[in-house]
């Protein structure tokens, strides 16, 4: 809140209190102590909790506007509005009244309570706000309460607040928020609070509007993209198209003969092209002449790697779970599935590529960025110059998209940006920009991965015993998370979606592989899961017609003691006409998934004529917690079905000699509108605490279809994108 210099003051005092004992080692742990999947967190107990004082969180101005300070960044998935609908729902704002600005990156005030560093991803903004956020909101409208009784001298028992008025009935005296925000500054922030009963919200649970569609749809929202500086340079860099290349020399004359050409400089992913402008820039880039040394690269195509991964899934792996006896249970089985699913390298492919504008002065750093991890940039920026992380400044800017691919907890567009100042030498706004097929071609990728699948029934088509192999580079292991994702040599992320599954496997082995590549391979949206419950459903899905059942009554058989799992399963059921008889060369297909503390249950309804596979309607049944918008719930299962979509059917990096294939979207395509099926998304009434969103919606797709594929041909395709032509 703001309206006096004293509030601004308290404001920063409370800052800079704070920041007092953080920020000398922030550098230095920070990776450390990253830990950036609060699934386990999240589901292990109670919401999280943290500070909440609105000092830090909100400002309130004389116009009774409320702008949130927004800890978390806006990448499309509408955290702002939900974040803001928390705040506004105990404060007791109206929505008109709402709006937001994006935090600056002092972690100690604005840290993911789950992470524990300031950032966003893992689907845990609003699970670890859920509580933080709500109580700020509170503590506001006390303070406020507070500073009505003292000016109008009135008991506060006796002060209400309601849609931005603060009133004493018996005296008949009102204030807006804006008359009292620089009195309400000088209260106290209560120690506790309390907060409403669900059966008191407003707003909770409304479809409001979302706070960043007007801005968006005028144009005046910022990203990174749009920022000029004075004296602004563009940079773009020329790295090599073998991973795991190195320069060894090169030649910039020509570059730097090109009118607008300002600078050319190596730096450790490549040549650095600095001009005018960014078209000037890729022309210099063009005209670079670069010797690479391409001895330790990687030169192999994905079938040689496949070939390698066969060969480990023959072998004895990591033992990721060991419930039961697997291999006591599958001798005794009376019908035996075996299956093998492939998952191709994937790009995150976001509509805005990456890019972000650096300026050096005496006082340290300013970053403009789409920034996903604040902590994580903030110190990889502060290594590379040689500076104090708190000399690092972040102005966290919209981005368009991310997928994961923005929060590279190896920051390497952040490094590499900083490494292009330092290399320049002098102190000029740069702007370093990654063109789609930059990215594309030389980004970080969804891992290559296998799935080797042994289940055994018996004779009544119960499941006596599963055995599950995967293979799959890790995300962790040779980087800085790695004490925090891997244990005994085993990534939790590649497993995921398998070793937690929610059905009741009782002799249940997984064992998991670490393949080696130079290939650079970063979390993809839903990260293992959007692997590991392809395979598991479509497992799930064979094992019920070879034992002759029902797909959804068996699955309702192993979720027999988890009725929030198997209320979710029975409303996409029931929404979609589960067991209605469909035309001929038309299936129906059933999936389900729990992750991230969320459950999402999809049916789909696909076409098949002439090798062409068409998906018609996707029925989602959701459970979230508490649903704090369910408009942006919708919106992000519907979002989630269209990034989705294109990966089932045809989405693959390649590699021809160990060069990346694909370029853009001609051809690694987004779902195109005339692609896109009819979604509906029907949410669970819940008063659990709220989880997430953002990726749940992606695991239960893939297989939602190929199991309406099998429905409708009696073909099973098992691996992934799904190839039409085996069809026939």
């Amino acid at each position: 809140m703001d309206g006096t210099s004293a509030a601004h003051s308290l404001s920063a005092q409370s800052r800079r209190t704070f920041l007092h004992g953080a920020g000398a080692s922030a550098g230095a742990f920070v990776l450390g102590c990253f830990v950036p999947f609060g699934e386990r967190a999240v589901a292990a107990g109670a919401a999280v909790q943290g500070p909440f004082d609105p000092n830090v969180f909100v400002r309130i101005a004389a116009d009774n506007t409320v702008t949130l300070v927004c800890k978390h960044f806006e990448m499309g998935q509408g955290v702002t509005t939900g974040l803001a609908t928390l705040v506004a729902e105990e404060l007791e704002a109206p929505w008109s009244d709402m709006r937001f600005e994006f935090a600056p990156n002092e972690a100690a005030l604005y840290k993911n309570l789950i992470f524990g560093v300031m950032g966003t991803g893992g689907t845990t903004s609003i699970a670890n706000s859920w509580v933080q956020m709500r109580q700020v909101g509170a503590a506001a409208r006390m303070m406020f309460v507070a500073a009505a009784a003292e000016r109008w001298r009135v008991p506060a028992n006796e002060i209400a607040v309601e849609d931005g008025v603060v009133r004493h009935d018996r005296s008949g005296r009102r204030a807006r928020f804006g008359e009292l925000a620089a009195e309400a500054m000088r209260m106290p922030v209560p120690a506790e609070v309390t907060l409403k009963p669900p059966g008191a919200w407003k707003l909770i649970g409304q479809r409001l509007p979302r706070l960043d569609s007007a801005s968006k749809t005028t144009g005046r929202a910022v990203f990174s993209f749009d920022v000029r500086r004075p004296g602004m340079l563009v940079a773009v860099v020329r790295r090599p198209d073998l991973f795991g290349a190195t320069v060894r020399s090169f030649d910039d004359r020509e570059a730097r003969a090109i009118d607008g050409v300002v600078d050319v400089v190596q730096v450790p992913s490549g040549i650095a092209v600095l001009a005018k402008d960014t078209w000037t820039a890729l022309r210099g880039r063009e005209a670079l002449k670069v010797d690479w040394d391409t001895g330790k690269a990687e030169t192999r195509s994905v079938e040689d790697m496949l070939a390698e991964y066969r060969t480990l899934a023959g072998e004895k792996g990591l033992p990721a779970l060991r419930r039961g006896d697997a291999e006591a249970g599958l001798a005794r089985a009376a019908k035996v599935y075996e299956a093998e699913f492939t998952f191709p390298f994937l790009a995150h492919a976001p509509m805005e590529p990456l890019n972000c504008v650096i300026e050096l002065s005496d006082d340290g750093v300013e970053l403009w960025s789409g920034c996903q991890l604040q902590s994580i940039d903030q110190a990889a920026i502060a290594r590379v110059l040689g500076l104090k992380p708190q000399h690092i400044k972040i102005n966290t800017l919209f981005g368009g998209g991310s997928f994961g691919r923005r929060g590279n907890p190896m920051a390497d567009w952040a490094k590499e940006i900083a490494h292009v100042a330092k290399a320049v030498g002098r102190r000029v706004p740069i702007q370093l920009v990654w063109t789609r097929e930059d990215d594309i071609k030389g980004g970080f990728y969804r891992p290559l991965v296998l799935h080797r699948v042994r289940a055994g029934l018996d004779g009544g088509g119960r499941i006596i015993g599963w055995r599950h192999k995967v293979v799959c580079q890790s995300l962790f292991v040779g980087t800085p998370l790695e004490s925090s994702l891997v244990h005994d040599g085993i990534d939790e992320t590649s497993v995921e979606g398998v070793v937690d599954t929610p059905y009741e496997i009782g002799n249940f082995a997984v064992e998991s592989f670490n393949a080696q590549s130079l290939i650079p391979v970063l979390w993809w949206r839903s990260v293992g899961n959007s692997h590991g419950a392809h395979a598991m459903e479509t497992a799930i899905d064979e094992l019920a017609r070879l034992a002759g059942q029902d797909p959804v009554a068996f699955r309702l058989a192993l979720l027999a003691d988890k009725p929030r799992d198997a209320a979710v399963v029975k409303l996409a059921a029931e929404r979609a006409g589960w067991g209605q008889a469909l035309p001929a060369g038309r299936g129906r297909g059933f999936a389900y998934h729990s992750c991230y503390n969320t459950r999402v249950a999809m049916v789909a309804d696909v076409a098949v004529a002439r090798s062409a596979i068409k998906v018609d309607r996707i029925v989602a049944a959701v459970d979230c917690g508490v649903a704090v918008n369910p408009d942006i719930i919708t919106a992000q299962i519907e979002g989630a079905v269209g990034f989705a979509l294109s990966a089932c059917l045809r989405n693959q990096i390649t590699f021809a000699d160990g060069v990346v294939q694909q370029n853009n979207f001609d051809d690694y395509a987004p779902t195109h509108m005339s692609e896109m099926p009819q979604v509906e998304v029907h949410i669970i009434a819940s008063h659990a605490d709220a989880t997430g969103i953002g990726e749940p919606g992606v695991p239960p797709l893939a297989p939602a279809i190929g199991n309406a594929i099998f429905a409708a041909t009696g073909k099973r395709l098992r691996s992934l994108p799904f190839a039409a032509k085996a069809l026939g």
